[in-house]
């Protein structure tokens, strides 16, 4: 499938893709608010995001009824983007943001290269395992982070455990004074009068802004909400913690009275309004900005690439589990509209939503599940349905912004768990004593890395073990279904149907190999076992007919065996040597070179016609060579 810059759009289905893009369209809104405040980039963040995404990606994607927008797994990966470089700009998020949207712009820019070079046909190859501990992770890493917020807890209110940072904060002031002062070469001896100078500027509003900054590194991710919940257990606010298990009641309980009207959003509403009529004073998400949102094209000039460049393995993970949050959304949609997704078109599209979004200050996104499937409900058919939710979210922050930005904190914190409990892979969970045990390890540690060390790490070190483990499995199984006897033995295995002839004809004399499978490296050292170990024969026969592929090592194996066997003094010949190995052989010229092209036969039967002259004139050279030595 061919990547189209100007998509087609119909209008024949339009009005359920207006029902459709409505109604996703509202689904979205509770959570690109919550999704954008998890980041760190506050709530607008998040709905410029879902904006922009949703609309450019329905516009050029591939999968025609696919939603998308900010997911909790891009989330998670941007929270810890946006944490990390704030670390590097002394927790001042106006200097940090330039960087931060750099890292997007590079996903959505990476996202876009892989549509073009062809690679969304692959994500589908990625095992289950992987996908299944990488899935839970991510909810156990939303559940753990918002632990602190559902108690009302925030490390940077919290003046006792700031004031523990005030000391290093001054250490951290004083560190960039002098770093300062050696980019301005007036770091000797004699200036140090300019340092001190410069430090009593230093005043008490400094040193607590950089003791919260470090307060809030402290307890940023996984290991820091951990490491606060005992400090957050005992400063628990009620009020927060009350409307944050009122919001799970209503999304749970709402579900089971109807699903007509997504249940978050009911959340929503009925909290938000509760707590503008009753509690006088209580955390809002924030100010959300009124109006069109500002274009912002000046971060890329005033981006610092050296700064960047220790993040661009996050921008990489940004745009592969874009990839593969997004394209495993279309095989979703596939199986409930019955069509076929290009995958590489929709890359292309997720790239740019993903791109444009960062232009505006939103946080990346890809396909979203549930969201595709209350589309497909509700009437979707065509990409306009996408379009038109970004285009619902677009009139709500023009006209409901002040309004939105009203929304208590804890209110998201609610949705955000439900959101964490819900992206977690309960299927595979509740199947997981029946797994077998190597997938089960491979989960695990998947899920355990995603949480404590990073999601990079996870997939990459899932993929590699799971791949290792595949290898194994049909190494096993190649070794299982090769049969290797002399033809006399047949009787005690099942030959192959063209064989069955041919039965206690040549005794010991030869040996026939059934090779069933790849022959590739993770068979390879077996294959070469398995050779050593042959009797003491005048020839072997290699049955190649089910070798529908041989990599490098395989083909050196198999070249060390012929060799090994023609020094022996033992023949070779193939059987069933065709397609890609043939070429392999050919190519690397173990045929004709080790092995003539005479001794390659088509079928076991030409086989046999040469076997029989080749034996038995080896025979008569032999007693000729007898007859002479006794006379």
């Amino acid at each position: 499938m061919k990547i189209k810059l100007i998509p087609d759009i119909t209008f024949k289905h339009f009005r359920g893709d207006l029902f459709g893009g409505v109604t996703a369209g509202i689904v979205a809104l509770p959570l690109a608010l919550a999704f954008g405040l998890q980041s760190g980039l506050g709530a607008a963040a998040g709905l410029y995001g879902a904006i922009f995404i949703s609309f450019f990606a329905a516009l050029f994607g591939g999968t025609n009824t696919q939603i998308s927008g900010p997911t909790a797994p891009m989330t998670a990966v941007s929270m810890v983007v946006v944490a990390g470089i704030m670390a590097n700009f002394e927790g001042d998020i106006e200097k940090a943001l330039p960087a931060i949207l750099m890292v997007f712009l590079l996903a959505g820019l990476m996202q876009i290269a892989l549509g073009v070079i062809k690679v969304g046909q692959y994500i589908r190859y990625i095992p289950q395992p992987v996908v299944s501990g990488f899935m839970t992770g991510i909810g156990v890493i939303i559940l753990i982070t918002q632990l602190l917020p559902a108690l009302g807890y925030y490390p940077k209110e919290d003046m006792a455990f700031v004031n523990e940072f005030k000391p290093l904060a001054e250490e951290v002031i004083l560190e960039r004074i002098l770093l300062q002062e050696a980019a301005e070469d007036l770091l000797v001896l004699e200036d140090f009068e300019e340092t001190v100078r410069r430090a009593r500027d230093i005043t008490e509003a400094d040193i607590m802004t950089e003791a919260r900054a470090l307060a809030g590194k402290e307890a940023s991710g996984v290991m820091g909400a951990i490491k606060l919940l005992p400090r957050a257990l005992g400063n628990i606010n009620l009020a927060d913690l009350i409307m944050v298990l009122l919001t799970l009641i209503i999304i749970y309980g709402f579900k089971r009275i109807t699903k007509a009207v997504p249940s978050s959003l009911v959340a929503l509403i009925v909290i938000s309004a509760g707590a503008f009529f009753l509690l006088p004073d209580y955390r809002t998400i924030g100010d959300i900005p009124s109006g069109f949102p500002e274009i912002n094209l000046g971060f890329i000039s005033a981006v610092d690439f050296g700064t960047i460049w220790p993040y661009l393995p996050m921008a990489i993970s940004l745009a592969l589990l874009g990839a593969i949050d997004s394209l495993l959304t279309s095989l979703v949609a596939d199986n409930l509209t019955k069509t076929r997704h290009n995958p590489d078109q929709e890359l292309f599209g997720q790239g740019i939503g993903n791109s444009i979004a960062a232009f505006f200050g939103g946080i990346p996104g890809a396909g979203a599940t549930i969201r595709t499937v209350v589309n497909i409900e509700a009437g979707g058919k065509t990409r306009l349905s996408g379009m038109i939710a970004g285009l619902l979210l677009l009139v709500v922050l023009l006209s409901l912004g002040p309004v939105a930005s009203k929304v208590p904190a804890a209110v998201l914190a609610g949705i955000l768990i439900s959101v964490g409990i819900g992206v977690m892979d309960w299927r595979g969970l509740r199947h997981l004593k029946w797994w077998p045990r190597a997938e089960v390890i491979v989960m695990l540690l998947v899920l355990g890395l995603t949480v404590f060390v990073g999601l990079v790490e996870a997939v990459l070190a899932g993929f590699i073990l799971a791949a290792i483990i595949f290898m194994k499995k049909i190494a096993d199984v190649i070794d299982n279904r090769t049969k290797m006897a002399p033809i006399k033995n047949f009787s005690r295995e099942v030959p192959w149907e063209d064989e069955e002839k041919t039965l206690n004809q040549f005794g010991d004399k030869v040996y026939v190999k059934h090779l069933d499978g790849p022959l590739f490296f993770g068979f390879a050292s077996r294959f070469q076992e398995m050779i050593k170990a042959l009797p003491d024969v005048k020839v072997v026969i290699l049955r190649l007919d089910k070798v529908p592929y041989v990599d490098q090592s395989g083909l050196y194996a198999m070249e060390d065996a012929v060799q090994e066997l023609q020094d022996a003094g033992i023949d070779i010949a193939f059987v069933g040597l065709h397609g890609q190995p043939q070429e392999m052989f050919e190519r690397f010229n173990l045929v004709p070179g080790l092995v003539p092209k005479e001794r390659c036969f088509e079928t076991f039967a030409d086989c046999m016609n040469w076997l029989k002259g080749h034996l038995n004139g080896n025979s008569k050279a032999s007693g000729q060579v007898s007859e002479k030595a006794n006379a």
